[in-house]
């Protein structure tokens, strides 16, 4: 059995929430340098210079990549063999959180209920999310969420008789409908299977991929190529000002469902796309 200090938590969560914030993470860069090279339109090829300068100025002078910081969505890989001392680990996730925004000029984004618009004033709570894993490590990934793709997000509980032309086509839709209101050129998460909780959980956690990294199973990363086709046919373009790329990537990640259930969940990320992994 390993002890963990939660204090340690503390500051792996503060680092990797500023570290999203403040820097693109470099295969996110990547993607929008292939974007550029890949986008016909001169006003989309603009767009995209302009975020490549956008990161280059935020980790130079660390200042937020983007004005909404977000969510503070926190998935936690907690070893069987840990012992976690010193409290509770959503509450030093919190403190993290907390820390971080305050070191970093965030705005705090939280309110204290969805009929209560009080800000919590410090982007607490966190949204954390724990799987339980063999082993003695932590492993945090943190995810800063702006809404405005958040909001553009949407679930169906197809029917298996519907089949995967009728997933390909909810996904494609929901981009569709977003426009330019995800600010494309986005990143595509899709949960595909369990429940209907499960299969949102999916697509959020979709994100934390490295940008374009393929499934391993081949059948599934088939369909997020032709997900990514589809998508880019529809010529949304960067920012939504038309063009060739709508989006930088799309990840499918599947779980069993029941016989009779295809449920299938698709979470947006918008052109800032900010993840941060590190582990204890």
């Amino acid at each position: 059995m390993r002890e963990i200090g939660l204090d340690g938590v503390v500051r792996l969560v503060r680092d990797l929430a500023l570290r999203a914030s403040l820097e693109v993470r470099e295969d996110h860069r990547a993607a929008l340098c292939r974007a550029l090279d890949a986008e016909e339109s001169p006003l989309g090829c603009a767009v995209l210079r302009g975020l490549l300068d956008n990161a280059d100025l935020a980790a130079r002078d660390r200042r937020p990549i983007c004005q909404d910081t977000g969510y503070a969505v926190v998935f936690c890989e907690l070893g069987q063999d840990v012992h976690l001392v010193g409290g509770s680990l959503q509450a030093a996730v919190d403190e993290g959180v907390r820390r971080a925004w305050a070191d970093g000029y965030l705005r705090p984004s939280i309110v204290a209920g969805p009929l209560d618009r009080r800000n919590t004033g410090d982007n607490t709570p966190a949204f954390l999310h724990i799987d339980l894993v063999d082993g003695d490590r932590l492993g945090l990934s943190v995810l800063a969420k702006g809404c405005g793709c958040d909001n553009m997000s949407a679930l169906a509980m197809l029917t298996p008789a519907e089949g995967p032309a009728a997933v390909v086509d909810f996904v494609v839709d929901v981009v569709r409908r977003a426009g330019p209101k995800a600010s494309p050129p986005v990143t595509v998460g899709v949960g595909l299977g369990g429940t209907f909780d499960r299969a949102a959980l999916l697509a959020k956690k979709a994100l934390l991929r490295r940008s374009g990294q393929p499934h391993p199973d081949p059948a599934v990363a088939k369909l997020e190529g032709e997900l990514l086709e589809r998508i880019n046919d529809l010529g949304i373009g960067p920012a939504g000002f038309g063009g060739r790329v709508t989006a930088l990537a799309v990840h499918v990640e599947t779980f069993p469902t029941h016989i009779a259930a295809l449920p299938v969940a698709v979470n947006l990320d918008c052109h800032s796309h900010r993840v941060a992994t590190g582990e204890l």
